[in-house]
């Protein structure tokens, strides 16, 4: 039996591991991020350097600096079409000398995995303060199994495209109170995301990590909740996929027939 591992750091960082190539998805690794605090799981404790991390879009809280420098080594990084000046501008030329930028619909190969950038419904730019923009993606990447990371999106027709999956790493919440239905995945539609893409397994990210300072006691289900929701749901909107809620830390192992 081959199988394909994540485990889950929190928020949207995952460490991917499939065919002997490691991946890590839009790493924050500290305890806070400008407004924002650490409020579950531990500081994560990654295995290593990864082969490659891949960044989905140039907001603080998925292309963090301070995350990116801590990791330490060389990853491969993979960065949305328009993002590489930001690269040299949070992290130097180095950094960008082995930075490769994609587009929805571009590939790029590391080790023995293909990940290919494919469409998010979300804002790229890094926020209302700043003029750094770059288009927002997800990515898939095929090895052992076809994997979906979706960054930060929104629904779109387009994610039928996609379909079938072995495993979908949904985003299904935020890091506040408030949550833009555009541009974000709630538990709801998370499961329609799902639904469409058509997913074996599905592991719900994006929630129940980071909130904002002073916050904690304001509609605590919303940082809490997401993930069990989202399974709830889907055992209607998508019953032939399977739901894994993880705690900070936890793997999931999926295997096909060697």
């Amino acid at each position: 039996m081959s199988t394909t591992s994540v485990t889950w750091w929190g928020h949207s960082t995952v460490w991917l591991a499939d065919s002997g190539t490691s991946l890590l998805t839009d790493p924050v690794l500290t305890g806070r991020v400008a407004h924002l605090r650490r409020m579950a799981g531990p500081q994560p404790a990654l295995p290593g350097v990864p082969d490659a991390v891949l960044l989905s879009h140039l907001h603080a809280d998925h292309f963090h600096g301070a995350s990116l420098r801590k990791l330490g080594g060389t990853p491969q990084l993979i960065v949305p079409r328009g993002a590489g000046p930001f690269v040299v501008k949070c992290l130097g030329t180095e950094a960008a000398a082995r930075t490769v930028e994609l587009g929805p619909g571009d590939e790029t190969t590391v080790g023995s995995l293909r990940v290919r950038a494919v469409k998010a419904a979300h804002d790229g730019g890094r926020g209302p303060w700043s003029r750094e923009r770059a288009v927002a993606v997800g990515f898939v990447v095929e090895g052992e199994a076809r994997t979906w990371f979706a960054g930060d999106t929104g629904l779109f027709d387009e994610m039928n495209d996609l379909a079938p999956l072995d495993l979908a790493l949904i985003p299904v919440g935020g890091w506040g109170p408030t949550l833009g239905s555009l541009h974000h995945l709630d538990a709801t539609a998370g499961a329609e995301a799902l639904r469409r893409v058509k997913a074996a397994w599905a592991v719900p990210v994006h929630y129940g990590t980071f909130w904002p300072l002073g916050m904690g006691r304001v509609r605590p289900h919303m940082f809490r909740d997401p993930g069990e929701e989202f399974a709830r749901v889907a055992l209607r909107a998508a019953p032939d996929s399977h739901v894994r809620v993880l705690a900070h830390g936890e793997s999931l192992s999926i295997g096909r027939p060697a």
